[in-house]
């Protein structure tokens, strides 16, 4: 980490003395990119909450409909097997696009670090105002490592989804009478555990460029 910073300090102060005029033009534009990401990283975290929010909200309208119709065995069997699935399916298209927002997030956070390196090289006191990543804090006091992907948004919305889908595969297989209920709820559990990890096992080849070594 010490050898990359220096090596980005000195080429910066080297762009630096060549010209004053390019010098004024790096800086400006580095100012609207710093602008520009951080909005891009902000953008990615209120997308997030609105996409999780819209999927948790989906399940709970399908969750209430199930709980009205429970007074008629028939129209729950119908509501079930065509609520549930939806709902499962939209719980996929909710975590490929979280997955696509946090590495979003990640890599316009380690933009704005290239340009934080620079501000730093500034001046002799310019560091102060601009400490780099500690190796023991890491950004902002939290140390993001490998597996910090597995308590995101995303992971959160994959054990949800993972139950929904175990739920459904359950009631499916009950409601068809060819299993017992006990063997209906292990072939929901089972069904549910395969369907959580292929979606961390999917979020884990996503995060793997991007990750920290």
């Amino acid at each position: 980490m010490t050898d990359t910073t220096s090596t980005d300090t000195t080429e910066a102060t080297t762009d630096r003395s060549e010209s004053p005029a390019v010098d004024g033009a790096l800086m400006s534009a580095l100012v609207t990119e710093h602008f520009v990401l951080q909005s891009a990283a902000g953008a990615t975290i209120s997308e997030s909450g609105s996409r999780a929010s819209i999927y948790l909200a989906s399940l709970s309208s399908c969750l209430v409909a199930i709980g009205f119709a429970g007074s008629s065995p028939k129209t729950l069997i119908v509501l079930a097997c065509t609520l549930f699935p939806t709902v499962f399916v939209l719980g996929w298209f909710t975590l490929v696009r979280l997955i696509d927002t946090a590495i979003e997030s990640i890599v316009a956070q380690r933009r704005i670090e290239k340009i934080r390196r620079y501000y730093a090289g500034l001046t002799r006191s310019a560091a102060e105002y601009f400490p780099l990543e500690d190796a023991t804090t890491g950004t902002l006091g939290v140390r993001y490592r490998a597996r910090s992907f597995l308590f995101t948004t995303a992971t959160m919305i994959a054990v949800v989804n993972a139950v929904l889908g175990g739920a459904t595969t359950a009631f499916i297989v009950a409601s068809t009478a060819i299993a017992t209920d006990e063997l209906s709820v292990v072939i929901g559990v089972l069904c549910g555990l395969l369907f959580l990890g292929l979606a961390i096992a999917y979020q884990e080849s996503r995060f793997r460029p991007v990750r920290p070594a």
